[in-house]
């Protein structure tokens, strides 16, 4: 599971809900805002007559993979630390 919330204080849990949900949120409503702005753009028109907006995508996925892959190495690291110190 990428998640866990088993040793957690009530604040730690509920900042990480709320940047999920904030992450979740953003990205649902930046692909909305892409579809909107695809049928009438000419920037997208001439992206992929060039074939460039194979790139923009291939760079936002790459984004986007670098940054669940950092949050799951923190979330990691956070356990390994908690479990260490076993007061928290």
């Amino acid at each position: 599971m990428l998640f866990t919330f088993k040793n957690l204080n009530f604040a730690t849990k509920s900042a990480m809900k709320f940047i999920i949900n904030f992450l979740i949120i953003a990205l649902i409503s930046t692909f909305g805002n892409f579809l909107q702005a695809q049928s009438a753009s000419t920037k997208t028109d001439f992206l992929e007559s060039t074939g460039k907006i194979y790139v923009v995508v291939a760079v936002l996925a790459v984004i986007f993979i670098g940054i669940l892959f950092m949050m799951y190495t923190i979330e990691k690291r956070l356990a390994k630390i908690e479990k260490e110190d076993g007061d928290i």
